[in-house]
Formats: C-alpha cells, structure tokens, sequence
C-alpha cells in the first residue's frame, strides 16, 4: 500500500508540479481532498515557519501526516526580497500579475538582476519534523516571456538556460525547478525509509 501524505495546499499548480516528481510513489492529497477549505496563515518570517506552520496545521487539525510548502523569489538587488512575501509581494491579494509588475517596476534601472527562487518542504511524519530544501539560481529578465508556469515563471530565466519559467514549460521546470529538487530530497528521504 502507497505511503498517503498531505500536501497542505489548496494550489492546483503547486499540487501538479509535486505530483509530476511523486509519480506515482505516494499517494499525495491536497487540502480539499481531506474537506480542509480555509487557507492556512502564514505569518512566519522565514519560509521555514511557513512551511512547518503548514504541516503542523494539517496534523493537528485533522490527524494526517504530511507536508507544508512555502517558496520565496529572492533578487539580490532588493537585499532578498520579495522573498518569504514573494506570493503577497504587491498586496494581500495573491495577485501574480501585480507581484511581476511591481518586481519589474522595483528592478528598473538595476544592472544586478541575479535571483534565486528557493523552496522548503516541511514533513511531520511518525512524531517527527524534517526540513528539505531546493534552490535554482537565474535572472529576473525585463519584460515577461511565456505562458506556461504561474507566477514570477514569465520574469525568471534559471541558470544555463535562454528561456524562462514560463518558455520552457512544465517538463523541463518539473525536473529542475526549486520546488522539484525539494521534492526529490524528500522522495529520497522516503525511499530511504521503507
């Protein structure tokens, strides 16, 4: 029998990318899979709280096992942020297109366009916590290009790559985005448990 454990997220983007690394290893159900609707808060400073307010949440709420995410785009020209407020970066709304045009308006005239996108993977499983982290490094360009991905995708060029996100579309950002190298050390780590 498939090891079951939560992703707590409502995100279908997020739930797609990490299903595409699980294959077909774990059974992964999302937060409305186990009737869970409200959004968790996340009023953690790093993405480390965040991701572990997450998981806890599901454990204590509801009794499963399973794991938290939380992603930050960090450019170093604005000494790392938008970083843990990547998702509210131009207000409370979770408005990606604001989020972009407000990173593009805040980079214009900066030479420095270096960022890295990182993702924390927080995992409660049998009593205990574990951490798992995956970073790529790249560029924010100057203008959006693509349409696949969600997101910041359209502005971030990843390293040894001349396309974005958003250009080179779900199968090659599934195999080298921050959140599939997250993801591949926490299937690692499960691998390495049974």
């Amino acid at each position: 029998m498939k090891r079951r454990l939560v992703f707590a997220t409502n995100n279908a983007h997020k739930q797609e990318e990490v299903r595409a690394v699980v294959k077909d290893k774990f059974e992964i159900p999302g937060l409305k899979d186990i009737g869970c609707l409200e959004d968790i808060a996340e009023p953690g400073e790093t993405l480390e709280e965040n991701a572990l307010i997450k998981a806890r949440y599901v454990k204590e709420k509801y009794g499963f096992d399973g794991f938290g995410d939380d992603t930050g785009l960090e450019v170093e020209a604005l000494d790392g942020a938008p970083g843990v407020y990547s998702a509210r970066y131009a207000g409370a709304g979770h408005d990606s297109k604001a989020n972009v045009e407000k990173l593009l308006a805040d980079l214009q005239g900066k030479t420095n366009r270096k960022a890295c996108f990182r993702s924390v993977i927080a995992l409660i499983m049998d009593g205990k916590e574990y951490l798992f982290e995956g970073k790529i490094n790249g560029v924010i360009i100057t203008e959006e290009k693509g349409s696949a991905g969600f997101g910041y995708d359209p502005v971030f060029m990843p390293d040894g790559y001349s396309e974005t996100f958003a250009e080179l579309g779900n199968d090659i950002k599934n195999r080298i985005s921050h959140r599939a190298l997250a993801v591949k050390a926490l299937c690692d780590f499960l691998e390495n448990r049974q």
